[in-house]
């Protein structure tokens, strides 16, 4: 595995976002945008619980990517985030693991990248703040409710359950949520990287990745919390 190419400045990368968002009809449905003009008090966003294992199903065509299938695992009591990602006709998954200090290790059988982040994990009420609610919409199936945040991304949760159905990301890529388990965990071991990941070769840095999911859910990360936001980026 071949280290992930930078990206560009992220406060770039965000006062782009809303311009995209803004010309792309599929970003915020029209349904939910009438919706949310109905006069109805908003609902408040469900806030994760503090550990579930969710197996999510990623579309990165639209964005000239692939397809990919990523077991999540959240543990937010012990400051950890675990995407293991299975890329298609890929047997060699590659781990994103990810603390809540803003270290991330993004590693395969072969080799690995160290990776800074000025903020850590998301929090489990990341959408309490900032988010825009947009009404409702039948989507995979389901009737959800919709929320966007700083034009970057559309988060559909279901109405009935409270339980995340889809997120979507102002770059084209989907992410569907095929299952979600409440309390599901991985054994600590699990979670620790390889030593080649310490052997000096792997040098820290404060760009991120730009290959897929594992981007888009570190990128998250900035705008998970209240103190998340342009300024705290810049």
């Amino acid at each position: 595995m071949s280290p992930p190419p930078p990206l560009m400045l992220l406060p770039l990368l965000l006062l782009a976002a809303g311009s995209f968002a803004a010309g792309n009809a599929k970003a915020t449905p029209p349904s939910a945008a009438a919706a949310a003009g109905a006069g109805a008090p908003a609902p408040v966003p469900t806030p994760w619980p503090e550990q579930f294992h969710a197996v999510v199903f990623t579309n990165l065509t639209e964005s000239g990517g692939r397809l990919q299938l990523i077991d999540l695992y959240y543990d937010w009591p012990k400051g950890r985030n675990l995407n293991l990602i299975h890329n298609q006709l890929s047997g060699d998954p590659t781990y994103d693991v990810e603390w809540t200090n803003g270290t991330s290790y993004y590693f395969d059988s072969g080799s690995c990248r160290t990776i800074r982040f000025p903020v850590g994990i998301l929090p489990p009420d990341w959408l309490a703040d900032g988010a825009v609610y947009l009404g409702r919409e039948h989507v995979d199936g389901f009737d959800c409710h919709v929320w966007t945040k700083v034009d970057f991304i559309w988060y559909y949760e279901e109405v009935a359950t409270g339980r995340p159905v889809r997120w979507n990301f102002f770059n084209g890529m989907q992410q569907h949520v095929m299952s979600f388990e409440v309390g599901g965990v991985l054994e600590d071991s699990k979670w620790q990287a390889p030593p080649y990941c310490f052997n000096g070769d792997n040098a820290d840095t404060a760009t991120l990745a730009a290959d897929g999911a594992d981007v888009m859910n570190s990128l998250m990360r900035f705008v998970g919390g209240s103190s998340c936001s342009y300024s705290c980026i810049a």
